[in-house]
């Protein structure tokens, strides 16, 4: 039951004890198989660029605010202009093994006052995507915003007709919320925007799933998961005595 107030409306819980958190910096997380790092257009676009157009075809720009690099050049001057933003805030994908940029990701939206954010601008090269390494991207970004910073929810938004990034939402543990119809207009089109999140209290199912799926005990010589993320998460979310954490499952 919510709690009431003096006219016996319901309200939301208490936070005496809250306190606007610190932004986000443009800091190093360092993982097992990749680390982010903040953008330098200098040093990064050699390597973005590379990794970006190995792709055989468009279709990974398609719901990205921004069109494919045309040419290095264009490459530059765009991550020139994007390593001095504070808010999208970006990060360079670093490969663990060959320590080349494969991709980015931005922390944006930032409201440090309510502890709330949202991750975008994802943009996964085919060296990256579907590896280990991009899903320990989101997990050292969620465990940044929830373990360092304090924050209480991380957002996740998409183009409504972008299944593949609501998939990949879903099967990290964010909770679909509904679609904000109409919400922006970009690249001459209207966009319905889905919204997802986690939020604090779900972060420990999660960052246990995430840590559990990531081991080496999970996956097979041959690099084959044993047992997926939702399998994992699903199997925690169960054991837990009482009460469900708001995690999708």
């Amino acid at each position: 039951m919510p709690r009431l107030n003096e006219f016996d409306q319901p309200i939301g819980d208490a936070l005496p004890h809250w306190s606007p958190r610190s932004r986000p910096q443009h800091t190093t997380l360092q993982g097992q198989f990749c680390r982010l790092e903040p953008l330098d257009a200098k040093h990064h676009a050699a390597d973005l660029f590379s990794a970006l157009s190995l792709a055989p075809d468009d279709r990974d720009w398609t719901y990205l605010a921004v069109e494919k690099f045309g040419s290095f050049e264009a490459a530059l001057a765009y991550l020139e202009a994007m390593q001095i933003s504070q808010d999208p805030l970006f990060f360079a994908v670093i490969d663990g093994q060959t320590q080349n940029a494969v991709g980015y990701v931005t922390l944006m939206r930032i409201d440090s006052a309510s502890g709330v954010v949202e991750v975008g601008n994802i943009n996964c090269s085919a060296v990256l995507q579907r590896t280990v390494a991009a899903t320990e991207v989101q997990y050292l970004l969620m465990k940044y915003i929830f373990e360092n910073l304090g924050y209480r929810r991380l957002e996740w938004k998409c183009d409504s007709f972008n299944a593949p990034s609501r998939r990949a939402a879903l099967r990290l543990g964010f909770c679909f919320e509904g679609i904000f119809r109409r919400a922006m207009v970009y690249k001459g089109r209207s966009r319905d925007t889905a919204w997802f999140s986690i939020t604090d209290d779900g972060w420990p199912v999660i960052k246990a799933s995430l840590e559990t799926w990531m081991s080496s005990d999970n996956f097979e010589p041959d690099g084959m998961q044993r047992v997926s993320l939702a399998d994992i998460r699903q199997r925690l979310v169960a054991s837990m005595p009482a009460g469900r954490p708001s995690v999708q499952q």
